[in-house]
């Protein structure tokens, strides 16, 4: 049950008397937060009888148009749906004075039209399909972000070190880049404790000004993706606060390696038991039938994984992004790596998708993936070894108008998301098209694509 208790915002009030400003949370297909804020005294009205919310709102462009062909506009009325607090989504905002924030999610039954495009609501419609069958995901997220700033001229660069240095060289796994970026780092560990988000090992990454700061697996894959969502939004405004911008663009420099939304992922028992678990390296059955399915249902997915036009702009050969569907162990060339550690610890990494992608459906399509090689007892072939980029079997298809397409024309995608689910984001996804394509310029839709 995901609507919380009247009594977790009593007890939240108490504890934080001076929060006056309520942020109302609601995720839409492209991944973007959308709501309202309320008053310290509409708070219980919101959770009692829920808050009206346009149903729109779950098929609009990066730039926040409505798009009537979802049929969510005009066709309806623009009517609203009833919208819930999501239980245990309550917490303080820290960039912001006497403020909080609380997730919402429209309702089950009176959610109205939207309800059919909430990505939150189809990854627990995922996870329980894995539940009915045994199978409990346990989860993390690991997103990259260049840390960028402006300069005197408008020109958006690497973001100075606290030496004054601006980073020219990659740097990666770079301890003085790090130390250089510690004000920002403290900042947002700081930000990360209140919120709850499990933020974990900080590195420099490949780019100049790139970092990446892991997640703490979760033993429930909605929550980890919630946590995912809530620190993408908590990077950027700790950014904002010191005049840098937070960047997770899948490309935002031509002549740099782009921003990777990587998955991890493993199966346990209802006791908490890695089904994954081996002493063997590449794991049990269960996951070479898991990677199996990743590999099936991959070109059905690119769309959901990589959303945007600069979404594909990141595959280059020989750039730590995956270019085929291959699979391997202790190996970052491919696309799904499981990677070096005990055996309890076994699972896979997917490393498809871009950071522009919207966590929920990004789960959604990989947990669903693996459902399917489970199901289906599907073999992924031998693991490569050495140089995956010199051993494309298949390669991906990686334009956005074809992976639009495949989309469409997917059985199995339109038996995971749902017919009127899929309508409405290839809808909302054509206008995005249309554009890139030409009515706003690629130069104007890369810079939108920064909200991502």
């Amino acid at each position: 049950m995901y609507r919380a208790a009247v009594e977790e915002l009593d007890a939240f009030i108490t504890t934080h008397p001076n929060i006056t400003t309520f942020q109302l949370l609601l995720c839409d297909s492209g991944g973007i937060l959308r709501g309202k804020h309320l008053r310290r005294e509409e708070m219980r009205a919101l959770y009692e009888h829920g808050r009206a919310l346009p149903s729109s709102l779950m098929g609009l462009t990066l730039r926040g148009e409505d798009v009537e062909e979802t049929g969510l506009v005009w066709d309806v009325g623009d009517a609203d749906g009833i919208a819930f607090p999501v239980t245990g989504s309550l917490r303080p905002v820290p960039w912001l004075t006497d403020t909080a924030q609380v997730q919402v999610m429209l309702d089950s039954e009176r959610g109205g039209y939207g309800r059919h495009a909430d990505p939150r609501a189809l990854l627990m419609d995922v996870i329980a399909g894995l539940q009915r069958d045994g199978l409990h995901p346990v989860m993390a997220g690991e997103l990259e972000f260049y840390l960028l700033e402006e300069d005197d001229s408008g020109r958006v660069l690497p973001a100075r070190l606290s030496n004054g240095r601006r980073p020219q060289d990659p740097g990666v796994y770079g301890i003085d880049e790090l130390e250089g970026a510690m004000p920002f780092l403290e900042a947002l560990y700081a930000a990360c404790e209140v919120q709850g988000i499990p933020a974990r090992t900080a590195i420099s990454e490949y780019g100049c000004g790139q970092l990446e700061i892991t997640l703490e697996h979760r033993s429930c894959a909605l929550q980890a993706m919630d946590e995912t969502l809530l620190y993408k939004r908590l990077v950027k405004a700790v950014a904002a606060q010191q005049g840098l911008i937070a960047c997770f663009m899948a490309k935002p420099f031509a002549g740099m390696v782009g921003n990777g939304f990587h998955l991890h992922i493993s199966l346990a028992d209802e006791a908490g038991n890695n089904l994954f678990a081996s002493e063997a390296p590449e794991g049990t059955p269960l996951l070479r039938q898991s990677i199996a399915g990743l590999q099936t249902s991959l070109a059905d997915s690119m769309a959901l994984f990589c959303p945007n036009a600069n979404s594909y702009r990141r595959f280059q050969s020989h750039s730590y992004a995956p270019v085929a569907p291959t699979w391997g162990v202790n190996n970052r060339t491919v696309a799904f790596r499981v990677p070096l550690g005990p055996a309890s610890s076994r699972h896979v990494e997917h490393r498809i998708c871009g950071a522009d992608a919207n966590p929920y459906l990004a789960a959604a399509a990989v947990l669903a993936g693996m459902h399917r090689g489970i199901r289906e007892r599907m073999d992924p072939g031998p693991a490569v070894d050495g140089n995956g980029y010199a051993q494309q079997r298949e390669p991906m298809s990686l334009e956005w108008h074809s992976a639009l397409e495949r989309l469409e024309r997917s059985a199995w995608a339109r038996n995971m998301l749902g017919t009127r689910f899929l309508d409405i984001f290839l809808a909302v996804k054509r206008a995005e098209y249309r554009q890139f394509m030409g009515e706003v310029g690629q130069q104007d839709y890369d810079w939108y694509l920064h909200r991502a």
